[in-house]
């Protein structure tokens, strides 16, 4: 993590004592969040994360910010205060009040919290491991992405302990859903499937960048339920997540997995082109002149 970080409208020090143990959203995990790519100062695809966000605040009842343009400001000046032009920004909004264990004389019904850290190396593949029964899809919180993430951050520390890089979860209906912190998709001559959002998997922006106005010519990418044999007779089975991009799988536990064509290659480069003219459309003046 970098030294400053956004608590409501103040950057300040990280090693400053700002939160309270009475935050009911602190005990419980009760909030929403959302990791974004800062690229050249821009907060690469900013309107997306909000909507995600506002939508699951709205579902788990968790108090949200009403003016999106001020909070952009606000996450700008972070990211000037750390100079991380290029980089990994983590924004949190969490709900103070409500349940037993509320604190007293807490003043706002809820807090922003946002850090920066360095982009990660992740590489240039992954190792999947399987988990079984680990989304329930019917599950009416299912594909919120809110701040109880153990399951997730367990899974993912286990994978790593046996040697792989990321878990595909399973569903109760044993389908593919989402990885712990990546959506997959599986690619077949030119069509690329990734498994719905009746999964139980988050509605990543990648992923919906992928589905909505990444196009390559030749490729086709849609939903569509996903067994474990499926990645097995995929050309190529890849992840995807804000700070990774796209990444293949070049070893899935129990499968045959191959890695093979160059559908992830085409995609990577369209996403690519696609975030530079983004940012060259969402470069504004303010931006230049935090640099």
């Amino acid at each position: 993590m970098h030294r400053f970080l956004l608590h409501n409208n103040n950057i300040l020090d990280a090693h400053e004592k700002s939160l309270s143990a009475g935050q009911v959203g602190l005990l419980n995990g009760w909030g929403v969040f959302s990791t974004l790519r800062v690229a050249d100062g821009v907060l690469f695809a900013f309107e997306r994360h909000w909507e995600r966000m506002h939508r699951d605040a709205a579902k788990v009842h968790v108090p949200f910010p009403t003016d999106q343009a001020e909070l952009k400001a606000q996450l700008l000046r972070l990211i000037a205060a750390n100079a991380a032009w290029n980089a990994t920004l983590r924004i949190m909004v969490v709900r103070n009040r409500g349940g037993l264990f509320e604190g007293p004389d807490l003043e706002r019904d809820f807090d922003v919290l946002a850090f920066t850290k360095d982009l990660n190396p992740w590489g240039n593949s992954v190792r999947l491991t399987i988990k079984p029964h680990a989304r329930y899809a019917a599950n009416e919180f299912s594909g919120c992405k809110i701040l109880s993430w153990s399951q997730n951050l367990t899974w993912y520390e286990e994978a790593h302990r046996q040697g792989f890089d990321e878990a595909v979860l399973l569903n109760e209906r044993g389908e593919v859903s989402e990885c712990t912190s990546a959506n997959i998709f599986a690619a077949t001559g030119g069509e690329v499937y990734t498994p719905p959002l009746d999964s139980g998997c988050l509605p990543g922006v990648t992923r919906e960048l992928l589905l909505d106005v990444v196009h390559v010519p030749g490729i086709k990418v849609i939903e569509r339920a996903l067994k474990p044999q499926d990645l097995e007779r995929a050309d190529q089975v890849f992840i995807t997540s804000t700070t990774r991009d796209l990444l293949p799988a070049v070893f899935i536990e129990g499968l045959n997995a191959r890695n093979e064509g160059s559908v992830v290659d085409r995609l990577v480069k369209a996403l690519e082109e696609y975030r530079q003219d983004y940012v060259k459309r969402n470069t504004t003046p303010l931006v230049g002149q935090l640099r």
